[in-house]
């Protein structure tokens, strides 16, 4: 039997995730096996401290040191977040696969599971916790009585605490969290969520997408890997990745992105960014050949910078600033 050594954080969604590839790696490849390498990184470790999270630039920060581990032999491939993974790795290094994608969007969990009704069900000035920008923003636009806590952690420690009543808020705690939905479904912690509507709450791009990292010259784990690519799903995230790398977003300046591929060998995008009040929105809109797919994204972020994108990028530095003094403060 063949072994392979697999990297990933040590968080619980990190192992689910080196799961679901591995377990479809083992039915597409009987007689292989794999070992979990579980490797701590500055993320981590700036999300455990009282350093406010959005002093780090978080695209990357999750996943450097695991990827320093593929590149000097230390494991053979790594499992992340496709969402955390620069659009540029560091040479000698490729996204060498993206499996099927989860559910794209966000979802909302309240406490005491009081959630099927979304957001129209928290009450009046309820507190809603998030470790997105772009959720904040979102959420208020849709309940601008809400009010809005940065928070950190796992998700089942911020599940866990929001339960217990912690985290702030005017009567002790948070009425509810918005969470990635595939998260929740790839930890199977059997909470009650309400899916946010996507047009409203437009994901980041990648989210409920996996990346399988490996060295671009390891022809053997590249044949290994290439039996769990799933093309249309490469193409979406090749289509919003493509959107956020045009427009320069990051941990500072979020944008949704959501890409479809269709029949037909299509792929369609769609692309917001918001002021930091949530009082201005951009849209565009993109499609065209699944094998173009990244090209479609840019024109997409074309359209953005030509609507004046960079105009509202300046106006999130305040937004930072008061979410470093929260988490601070906690």
């Amino acid at each position: 039997m063949t072994e392979y050594r697999v990297g990933a954080r040590g968080s619980p969604l990190s192992v689910a995730q080196a799961g679901e590839v591995t377990g479809a790696l083992e039915r597409a490849w009987p007689g292989t096996s794999y070992a979990l390498v579980r490797i701590a990184t500055s993320g981590d470790r700036s999300q455990a401290s009282a350093r406010p999270l959005f002093e780090v630039d978080r695209r990357g920060v999750f996943e450097r040191e695991i990827d320093e581990a593929v590149a000097d032999g230390r494991v053979d491939f790594a499992v992340h977040s496709l969402k955390d993974v620069p659009t540029c790795l560091p040479d000698g290094l490729a996204v060498a696969c993206v499996p099927a994608r989860a559910a794209a969007g966000d979802a909302l969990v309240a406490r005491g599971g009081a959630a099927a009704g979304g957001l129209g069900s928290l009450p009046r000035g309820g507190v809603v916790g998030t470790s997105s920008l772009r959720r904040a923003v979102m959420v208020r636009r849709a309940r601008p009585d809400a009010r809005v806590r940065p928070v950190r952690g796992n998700v089942g420690t911020r599940i866990r605490r929001m339960a217990e009543g912690g985290e702030g808020g005017g009567d002790g705690g948070l009425d509810a969290l918005v969470l990635a939905r595939a998260g929740l479904d790839r930890l199977g912690l059997g909470v009650r969520a309400s899916d946010l509507p996507l047009d409203e709450f437009v994901p980041s791009p990648g989210q409920g997408a996996l990346a399988v990292v490996s060295r671009a010259d390891n022809g053997g784990v590249l044949d290994l890997l290439a039996a769990v690519e799933d093309a249309g799903s490469r193409a979406e995230a090749d289509a919003e990745r493509a959107v956020s790398e045009s427009v320069g977003s990051g941990c500072r300046f979020p944008v949704g992105a959501l890409a479809r591929a269709g029949g037909g060998g299509t792929v369609s995008v769609r692309a917001a960014a918001f002021s930091s009040d949530g009082s201005e929105r951009l849209d565009a809109e993109e499609s065209g050949p699944l094998g173009e797919a990244a090209g479609v994204g840019l024109r997409a972020g074309e359209s953005l910078r030509s609507q004046g994108v960079e105009g509202l990028a300046r106006g999130w530095r305040r937004m930072v600033d008061e979410w470093n003094g929260g988490l601070a403060e906690r």
